[in-house]
């Protein structure tokens, strides 16, 4: 892969999904993009580029998929999960008593493991959520994983990652050497396509956002730029879940860390001053693109 060629992708990869690679990366790439390349009868990532850059969209698409990251396992460090049933959920009982609605947004959701570890902690609420409403919205970059997703379908070692053998017996149904989620759960969550750089007011406003492990693959604008707009469709007294190596302190004006329990975040209340401490970017800085 020559200098020009990584670059190249360094920009792409920068436009269609905030993915920044710095210049120690390339054997990233190359781990990634290469079996793609053979699988796609192309001799290298030299033959790659070239197509993608003559009129080689879902090559291209199918490159940016490559090169996202889609780590996840079920109850992914356990914290977050605990705050959502002991802190999140009371509070948002008392909070919606009278209109008995309560909207989840997943972002960058991958496979599905994390919408589904709260659809599974909602259904143990099920006496406390009698009469409720509760949407699960989950979103993701990529169409592969989404499909995976819908299907509710987790190899042995996918739920062995983090799933408590109890969920796993009263949720899952054995298929040979896989495991499918119950269709009671599979209902509870939506999958949508989205790209976190776009515009995703169209998908209404949320109580509670999980935002997590995305964030820290992206610039500092366009985690400002994320941020601004997370807290545009974030109810006044909803939280913000981040992964552990995010923060938005330094980043928005948006939110305020919760007091007590780190990784959730407050939507700040509204002032006159702008929102962010980092001027807000132009959305047309940015290609239509993000996990």
């Amino acid at each position: 892969m020559t200098p020009s060629e990584y670059e190249y992708l360094q920009k792409l990869l920068k436009e269609r999904s905030g993915l920044v690679l710095s210049a120690d990366k390339q054997y990233l790439v190359e781990s990634r993009l290469i079996p793609l390349a053979r699988r796609k009868g192309l001799t290298g990532i030299s033959d790659l580029v070239a197509k993608m850059k003559f009129g080689g969209e879902p090559l291209i698409v199918a490159v940016v998929e490559a090169m996202t990251t889609n780590e996840t396992f079920f109850f992914r460090d356990k914290v977050p999960f605990e705050h959502f049933r002991d802190t999140i959920m009371p509070a948002m009982l008392q909070a919606r008593k009278h209109r008995r609605t309560i909207r989840i947004w997943c972002a960058a959701s991958s496979t599905g493991q994390e919408p589904y570890s709260l659809a599974m902690i909602l259904k143990e609420m099920s006496a406390s959520l009698h009469g409720w409403r509760t949407e699960i919205v989950a979103t993701d970059l990529s169409q592969e994983v989404l499909e995976k997703s819908k299907s509710g379908i987790f190899s042995q070692f996918e739920v062995q990652r983090g799933l408590p053998i109890q969920m796993l017996v009263k949720h899952f149904t054995q298929i040979n050497e896989t495991w499918q989620l119950s269709p009671e759960i599979r209902a509870m969550v939506q999958f949508r396509q989205l790209n976190l750089l776009h515009d995703f007011s169209h998908l209404g406003t949320f109580d509670v956002i999980f935002c997590r492990n995305v964030l820290i693959y992206f610039d500092q604008d366009t985690k400002v730029n994320v941020f601004n707009r997370l807290a545009r469709v974030i109810e006044p007294d909803g939280f913000l879940v981040l992964g552990a190596a995010e923060t938005v302190v330094g980043l928005s004006a948006g939110f305020n860390p919760h007091p007590e329990r780190r990784g959730l975040y407050h939507p700040a209340a509204p002032t006159a001053k702008s929102p962010s401490i980092v001027p807000m970017i132009s959305n047309a800085r940015f290609a239509q693109a993000g996990r």
